[in-house]
């Protein structure tokens, strides 16, 4: 597994081995040749984001943000160990989130009204940035506090045809681009507006469909992407918790990261897509990002007040059931995690 520490003074990337029970044991640490950053307001979520960190399992490469230096860091992965290949611009101010699918590559950046770079993978698993693939988002991100504002995510569809963002406050919004064949986005995005939403983290179930954090209700939406790119609701669970700005999936589970609350929220898909409540789990102090196990056995969730990863094994029922906690070595605040 791998956590980023976004540290201000230095960003990188702390690698653990997970033991057959699920305990943590940290193996090495690795510079990214770039600063952390840290949004006005925010206290337990520097970058105030999702998918900081990003694996791509298919050329054997872990991606990382540097937001306080506007750039992205490439690092081969062999086992635990991280080799540092590539530090490239985001083509933006204040990186947060990045996606990988097959041989391209979209950062976000935060501020400046928020903006996409798009990047191609090369033969020598290098990131060549591609200038017409990069589009501004036109938001609002320079109301106080800046951290709500900011946009939270982006990531490819899973079949690969389109990207999201979501905007948070400073659009309250669902972006969705087309992704054409070469892999440049359509001009501009089918917006979706949520008056008074703060889409926040997502992601996606087995058929596609969008399931996301709404911070401003402090719920979870499922929503369906039509042809067209709009997105149209199909429900949403509430958390009963404060902060639900996270979401993490494991089969037809999903799990809500309540900062306010210190609480993981889970909630089982039904056939109709509606989420049942699975209830809230204690964790640490400031419950931000979050990573499950390819096999689906064990989740791993950043306290960003304390700088700490918490691992839970899930049980069959949806329940998780704590078998460790670590502390990340100068990591409070940071956000970023990868399990493997």
């Amino acid at each position: 597994m791998f956590v980023q520490t976004d540290n201000t003074a230095g960003n990188e990337i702390v690698a653990y081995r997970r033991a057959a029970d699920g305990s943590l044991h940290r193996q090495g640490t690795f510079a990214t040749g770039g600063k952390g950053g840290m949004l006005d307001g925010s206290v337990v979520d520097h970058l105030a984001s999702q998918g900081s960190l990003a694996y791509d399992c298919a050329h054997h490469l872990l991606l990382a943000v540097n937001a306080g230096s506007d750039t992205v860091t490439v690092f081969s992965v062999d086992g635990d160990r991280l080799h540092r290949e590539q530090v490239v611009t985001s083509g933006g101010n204040f990186p947060v989130s990045v996606t990988v699918r097959g041989d391209r590559v979209y950062v976000l950046n935060a501020r400046e009204g928020g903006s996409l770079q798009g990047y191609r993978i090369t033969g020598g698993n290098r990131l060549e940035r591609v200038a017409g693939w990069h589009r501004k988002l036109g938001l609002d991100t320079t109301t106080a506090p800046e951290f709500t504002h900011t946009p939270g995510q982006v990531s490819f569809t899973p079949d690969g045809s389109r990207l999201v963002v979501t905007t948070k406050a400073g659009g309250s919004s669902i972006d969705v681009f087309g992704v054409r064949p070469s892999g440049a986005l359509t001009a501009r995005p089918v917006v979706t507006e949520a008056s008074g939403s703060v889409p926040f983290g997502f992601t996606f179930d087995d058929r596609g469909r969008l399931v996301v954090t709404d911070a401003g209700t402090n719920a979870v939406l499922t929503f369906a992407i039509r042809r067209d790119g709009s997105a149209v609701r199909l429900d949403s669970a509430s958390t009963g918790q404060m902060a639900t700005c996270w979401v993490v999936r494991a089969g037809d589970r999903f799990y809500a990261s309540n900062a306010g609350s210190n609480t993981l929220s889970g909630f089982r898909q039904t056939r109709r897509a509606t989420l049942e409540s699975l209830g809230n789990t204690a964790t640490g102090d400031g419950t931000v990002d979050s990573a499950v196990t390819p096999d689906q056995h064990f989740l791993y969730v950043q306290t960003g007040a304390t700088g700490g990863v918490d691992a839970f094994r899930i049980a069959p029922d949806g329940a998780l059931i704590s078998v460790g906690r670590v502390t990340v070595p100068r990591a409070v605040g940071g956000e970023g995690i990868v399990a493997l």
